[in-house]
């Protein structure tokens, strides 16, 4: 099981320095937030892209995909009734699936909960036609780079917007399209679900459905820093690789870091590579 960190926890380290510490930890990916790379992610070219995967490459990692693709610039929302605001959007979703498969990346997660919230005066239908739109816009450039872009549900506290995996999978049942799949963060869906991760894992993986897992807790630490326990999940998943329904990586995406962005990075994958050594000695 390939383990991935979210690169936000490191910042404001230098992407070098990122990768340098990521490395030691022992990491095999980063999951890059472009707002990371450059304050304005639209501005950074495909050259400076290629540099940033060379150097991952260089420490040994891969970028395995992009997370938090609206932060910026300002003012995008996949749900406004102002279309020209929509259509920025879209123009910015469209080139983050490009900047990702510049980058080597397999993937996108569209979180982003307060560009996708159900603004004022819009009513959940009018908001869901609306993301419906430019989310299919997004999947047809994924598509057409051989990327996934994934919907992520979250929790209730963040958006009223796709908050269970069902919701997630009627999005993607809709639009259609191979490129448009949904993933399971622990920590949204901790809080949301009715039912528990690896019953999550055991209902939806095998669907097709489910192309990523961001592990976290749900108090938004790290896994192993609150109450969640990992093992079950980490079994779950590992049955469907054997079973050929993953073959997705495991992203650590804490955002409470406890002690320090390091050393809840280093904590998070000691747990993590401890629990998959206990299961391959059980065989």
């Amino acid at each position: 099981m390939k383990i991935a960190l979210c690169n936000e926890v490191l910042r404001p380290m230098p992407f070098e320095e990122q990768c340098r510490m990521a490395t030691q930890m022992g990491y095999d990916a980063l999951e890059v937030a472009p707002f990371t790379l450059k304050d304005d992610p639209l501005e950074i070219s495909d050259a400076e892209a290629k540099e940033h995967a060379r150097i991952a490459h260089d420490h040994g990692l891969t970028i395995s995909g992009l997370h938090w693709l609206l932060v910026a610039p300002d003012g995008l929302s996949i749900v406004s009734a102002d279309a020209a605001q929509r259509e920025r959007t879209v123009r910015v979703m469209e080139r983050m699936v490009e900047l990702c498969a510049v980058l080597g990346g397999r993937y996108l997660v569209h979180g982003s909960p307060k560009q996708r919230s159900v603004p004022e005066g819009s009513s959940a239908a009018e908001a869901w036609e609306r993301a419906r739109d430019c989310l299919a816009q997004a999947a047809r450039r994924a598509e057409a780079c051989q990327l996934v872009y994934c919907l992520e549900p979250l929790s209730p506290r963040e958006t009223d917007f796709v908050n269970t995996v069902e919701d997630a999978v009627r999005m993607v049942t809709e639009i259609g399209s191979p490129a448009l799949q949904t993933m399971i963060d622990c920590s949204a869906a901790g809080q949301a679900e009715r039912v528990s991760v690896p019953e999550l894992i055991e209902r939806w993986v095998p669907t097709g459905h489910i192309a990523h897992i961001q592990v976290n807790d749900p108090n938004r630490r790290g896994p192993g820093q609150g109450e969640m326990r990992f093992g079950p999940i980490l079994r779950s998943l590992l049955a469907m690789q054997r079973r050929g329904h993953y073959d997705g990586i495991l992203a650590v995406e804490p955002f409470d870091y406890v002690p320090d962005g390091p050393g809840c990075a280093a904590y998070s994958i000691g747990y993590l590579r401890g629990i998959l050594q206990e299961i391959e000695s059980d065989g």
